[in-house]
């Protein structure tokens, strides 16, 4: 099995400008999460899929694989599915997709999600972890329920499942999930994820996981112990980032 990991990372974003060139650790985000995948050791291949010259440029200066993606694609999902197109691409047998923000990612979360696919149980899998009790309301965090072969049945940011009696929310918030956006595809199941249109349900939630499960392909949920590090969408959480590389930087000296 081959596996490819492409880490989707577009300039554009909103609330933290040139997030891919921002620097942790005085090195470029995406430089640092592409040194991230790699250690873990789980993929054969690991590519920066982006939408801008200067991304490319900057990977190159620390000999980084970087692709340059249409600038057209409306997510992250279909950056990674022109990656798997891509000649020398096109024998992986899973495609993992690691949201270029994510410079913590655990060995745990990548893996997880490779082996539902790798295995043959499932042609999408992502990863949850258990749910803490006080983000049940948050619609920021995003809950998955599954069924008892670790199907996801519904991703939502709302509070599922609904808890109708007080006394059972003990159940309720062991049945609910933390959803961590890390995803493993077979080709095909990736292929047929971007040629879906929109999704009403997608559209409501602003959750393109929908999208797939609504059209009946099956997602996997591996479960993991602990949530990986926040990743990193606002200045605060890159100075909170920085200070993390910092104490660990210090732990390897």
């Amino acid at each position: 099995m081959t596996t490819l990991a492409v880490i989707p990372a577009r300039l554009g974003a909103e609330r933290l400008p040139n997030k891919p060139l921002r620097t942790l650790g005085g090195v470029p985000l995406v430089v640092r999460v592409w040194e991230r995948v790699t250690s873990l050791d789980v993929a054969d291949h690991v590519v920066v899929a982006t939408d801008a010259p200067e991304v490319v440029r900057a990977c190159a200066e620390h000999d980084v694989h970087a692709v340059l993606t249409s600038a057209d694609h409306p997510s992250g999902t279909d950056r990674v599915a022109e990656v798997a197109r891509l000649p020398e691409f096109r024998s992986a047998d899973v495609i993992v997709n690691v949201q270029g923000d994510e410079p913590f990612i655990t060995r745990d979360a990548v893996a997880g999600a490779a082996a539902l696919v790798a295995d043959g149980r499932f042609p999408i899998g992502t990863v949850a972890s258990p749910l803490d009790a006080s983000a049940g309301d948050a619609p920021h965090v995003v809950k998955v329920v599954c069924a008892d072969d670790g199907r996801a049945l519904y991703f939502s940011r709302a509070s599922v499942p609904f808890l109708r009696d007080a006394a059972d929310r003990p159940l309720r918030d062991a049945t609910a999930r933390h959803h961590v956006g890390v995803y493993a595809y077979t080709p095909d199941a990736l292929a047929r994820w971007v040629a879906l249109p929109v999704h009403p349900l997608e559209r409501i939630e602003r959750l393109e996981q929908l999208r797939p499960l609504a059209a009946g392909i099956a997602i996997g949920v591996a479960m993991v112990d602990r949530l990986p590090a926040h990743g990193v969408d606002t200045e605060d959480d890159l100075a909170a980032a920085n200070a993390r590389w910092t104490a660990l930087s210090a732990g390897w000296s």
